[in-house]
């Protein structure tokens, strides 16, 4: 698998886990998408400045191609699936009373 099959099936499958598995339905919120706004920013900052000093390369044959801020589109498509998983297990975890002791 190269690194656009990863991407895209992390996206799918946080949208699964969001709608289905955990249930929380965070694409429907609106804070959910204020803060990915937010965080997204901030993606972009890193990955232009990762990607354009060539502290990141990706290979050419395992990337669509398309950039965005430097660096590949799948990266966004990546990005959003670990907040929206991240986020999710927050709600899952906190609604079993799992807390630091």
């Amino acid at each position: 698998m190269v690194y656009t099959d990863i991407a895209i099936v992390a996206f799918i499958a946080s949208i699964i886990a969001d709608r289905f598995l955990i249930k929380s339905k965070l694409l429907t919120r609106k804070v959910f998408w204020t803060s990915y706004t937010i965080i997204l920013f901030f993606q972009l900052l890193t990955n232009w400045w990762l990607t354009s000093k060539n502290i990141v390369m990706y290979n050419p044959d395992a990337i669509i191609g398309l950039r965005i801020a430097s660096a590949p589109v799948e990266d966004l498509f990546f990005g959003f699936a670990l907040v929206l998983l991240v986020m999710n297990l927050w709600v899952f975890w906190g609604k079993r009373g799992i807390q630091k002791k």
